[in-house]
């Protein structure tokens, strides 16, 4: 099953766990999200690559939505404004949005779809804003900070894209009233996309090992929660902070049908296949009950 261009990358698979991931997942679509301090390294961004035309071999749907945050600070300091946060969330004024967009649809996103043809795979650049895909609103009452929420997701253009073995690579910024461009946190942006396309799976790469008791102890790990018990560790402040959306999304898509969600450390090589292709699993899946 492993043809002999996977098979030193892929050492740590073997064709029975292959040959049963294909029979039970062909043609299932898994949105995965790609974001985080982990897009600056180079390296890993080619293991990913490898992991995603490995699962494309294998006839799964893939639709990749990704961030961009390292790489906007960069280009903000280049224009000389400083980035500002607030309770974590990018405050995107009128010039802010505007580099926001270049480099989420014009570096990033173009990076991504060069990378994964390069693999073979017959990847599609997207943002929110083509063919409608997504309709945002905006998140703050404030006539000059542009972050949005996700409204509505017309899915026409993902499943036309999908029934014909493209790839959509999503790039989190649309449109809302007025032509007004605004930008989305990834998370949320793949969570609406994953419940619009009725996806299998919902995966989200990070930076951080998954959800733990001790986000200093990795040993901490939760490798397996349910939304109630999710729930408790929200109310004892064990969930917090900048993992608060992530979860958020992943409860939201379980409620509306999607199967299981991933939240998994995108810094170790191969860590999307070791958490769905293994009994090795890596980070935290989070399922209804």
């Amino acid at each position: 099953m492993l043809n002999n261009l996977y098979s030193k990358s892929f050492s740590f698979l073997n064709d029975k766990d292959i040959l049963l991931f294909k029979q039970k997942y062909f043609n299932s679509i898994f949105v995965i999200k790609y974001g985080g301090s982990v897009m600056r390294d180079n390296h890993l961004k080619l293991k990913l690559i490898e992991d995603l035309a490995l699962l494309y071999s294998l006839g799964i749907k893939l639709i990749l939505v990704h961030g961009g945050g390292p790489f906007i600070n960069d280009w903000l300091l280049k224009f000389n404004i400083e980035p500002k946060f607030q309770d974590g969330i990018r405050i995107t004024d009128y010039k802010t949005m505007e580099i926001v967009e270049m480099v989420l649809s014009g570096q990033i996103n173009k990076q991504l779809v060069s990378l994964l043809c390069n693999k073979n795979i017959l990847a599609v650049g997207l943002s929110g804003k083509d063919s409608n895909l997504i309709k945002a609103s905006p998140k703050f009452n404030s006539s000059n900070n542009f972050v949005g929420n996700v409204d509505f997701v017309d899915n026409k253009i993902l499943n036309l894209l999908l029934s014909n073995n493209y790839v959509p690579v999503v790039a989190s910024v649309a449109t809302g009233l007025n032509n007004q461009t605004y930008n989305i946190n990834a998370d949320t942006v793949a969570g609406a996309i994953a419940k619009s396309v009725k996806a299998e799976k919902l995966i989200l790469l990070t930076d951080t090992p998954g959800i733990m008791s001790d986000v200093s102890d990795s040993s901490t790990l939760f490798k397996t929660l349910t939304i109630s018990q999710v729930g408790k560790l929200k109310k004892n402040n064990i969930i917090s902070g900048g993992m608060l959306p992530k979860v958020d999304c992943c409860i939201d898509a379980l409620l509306n049908n999607i199967r299981s969600t991933h939240i998994i450390d995108g810094r170790i090589e191969h860590s999307l296949l070791y958490e769905i292709l293994t009994f090795h699993r890596l980070g935290s899946m989070i399922v209804l009950n």
